[in-house]
């Protein structure tokens, strides 16, 4: 009885899984030069009375190697198209309606922001903008500001980027040796910023700014020196056209803020709109036109006697690359699109080939035979599907697992090889369950305090 429940629960229950690669870092860990790799638990029995929905991390049978698992997030859904532009995600039903641009619950945005590499010498400290005066930094978490004036981040004056080690936790991205494989090189505007913020009694207002190429992002807080029906809000301004595009939208109540009562903010531009938050509260919120520049940075303007702001965080979103196959998807039905949150280096729906090979022996007897493509690498050539070993008078001997994971050994011969097949989607019946909670490693285990893996997955 015990071996049937054990049985039981593992296969339509629960289900413990290892992740052993990196392609969902930083929300799953699964790295070799920190040795952590994630222990999660997989709901299996929810997939079994519902359909899987748009953005769960979800559990699937490889479609082209079914003897292994692979983890992603679900991001297109069964019947629907969908695009990458410029980092950002896109749906359609069909080609007779617009791109609209997709966005993310609350809960899944919030796991899903990568925190600025605090080793990037470009957030050092912030920089105070010409003519600023009476104003001191400490780091890039905290700035006095003494009258008028403004500080700039990135500190060289260049733009945010796609940097491979942005939201690793503690110090764990500075040993990623993966990392030196992948600079930065998209810029990129979806950013958040954060802190604390207290007031002088004569301070007239704060300003955030985060710059999208030609648009810039502003929320205003009112200052204890604002008139009294002051109300916070947040605007945009275009510029580079015919006509200066802008909008605005303004708090639903006056407001401002107190003399030396510390107040917690937080600014965003993702998914096309810009947010402005006060102690916990959204405040505003504005949708804003697209943008292919991405050209951006953070800017903080302070008008009257001054203030201060403490913890300091920046904020990145997930910048989608397109990969070299796949920036556009129609989905069929009873399919769906697997993205990788680690954009950078996962293997997912953007990149997936199937590879067509057939032979005179068993398990193809001359018709084709599909299985992954995934070319060897120069430094590892024998670590890839297929692997082709030169030599012989026959010719070159092929090692092949078909999709269903069966390894074939056979000599290639003309016409052996087939043309090569995008395969981006992942049918329904190969879907597993859905990722509910990392269970392990916990700290010490992890070597670092700040490393604390129990949570459950987004």
């Amino acid at each position: 009885m015990a071996i049937v429940m054990a049985v039981m629960l593992k296969y339509f229950l629960v289900e413990a899984y290892k992740i052993p690669t990196g392609s969902m870092q930083p929300t799953l860990l699964g790295n070799s030069d920190t040795e952590i790799f994630d222990r999660i638990l997989v709901d299996k029995f929810s997939y079994h009375y519902r359909e899987p929905e748009r953005f769960e991390v979800a559990v699937f049978k490889y479609p082209l190697d079914r003897s292994k698992s692979f983890i992603k997030r679900i991001v297109g859904m069964p019947g629907e198209h969908l695009s990458i532009r410029n980092g950002d995600l896109f749906t359609r039903a069909d080609e007779t309606q617009p791109w609209k641009i997709l966005r993310r619950t609350e809960s899944v945005q919030q796991a899903v922001w990568k925190r600025l590499d605090p080793a990037d010498k470009r957030f050092d400290a912030w920089k105070p903008l010409e003519g600023t005066r009476g104003w001191s930094v400490d780091g890039r978490g905290k700035v006095t500001a003494r009258s008028d004036g403004a500080v700039r981040l990135p500190n060289d004056n260049s733009t945010v980027f796609d940097n491979y080690r942005d939201g690793y936790p503690g110090a764990m991205g500075t040993k990623l040796q993966r990392a030196l494989a992948f600079p930065g090189v998209h810029p990129v505007a979806d950013l958040r910023l954060t802190g604390k913020l207290s007031a002088l009694a004569g301070c007239k207002r704060v300003v955030f700014e985060l710059r999208e190429g030609r648009q810039v992002h502003r929320f205003e807080v009112p200052g204890p020196a604002a008139p009294a029906d002051a109300r916070p809000l947040v605007n945009f301004e275009e510029s580079g056209a015919a006509e200066v595009a802008r909008g605005e939208a303004a708090g639903p109540a006056a407001w401002k803020l107190a003399a030396g009562r510390s107040t917690s903010f937080a600014v965003q531009n993702v998914d096309d709109q810009i947010r402005l938050e006060l102690d916990g509260d959204v405040v505003a919120t504005l949708d804003i036109p697209t943008s292919s520049n991405q050209a951006s940075n953070f800017t903080i303007r302070v008008e009257g006697e001054g203030c201060d702001l403490a913890d300091l965080e920046t904020w990145r979103d997930i910048y989608y690359t397109s990969g070299t196959k796949g920036r556009e998807f129609r989905i069929p039905p009873g399919h769906y699109v697997m993205l990788g949150d680690n954009t950078q280096d996962s293997s997912d729906s953007r990149e997936w080939l199937f590879a067509n090979y057939r032979w005179d022996g068993p398990g193809s007897d001359g018709q084709f035979v599909r299985g992954n493509y995934f070319p060897p690498s120069p430094r590892d050539p024998l670590n890839g599907n297929p692997i082709q070993v030169q030599g012989g008078t026959e010719g070159p001997r092929v090692f092949f697992r078909d999709e269903w994971g069966e390894l074939h050994d056979f000599v290639a011969k003309p016409g052996s090889l087939g043309p090569q097949e995008e395969a981006p989607y992942v049918p329904r019946q190969l879907i597993v369950g859905r990722a509910v909670l990392v269970f392990w490693p916990l700290w010490p285990f992890t070597g670092d305090f700040s490393i604390w893996r129990l949570k459950f997955v987004r």
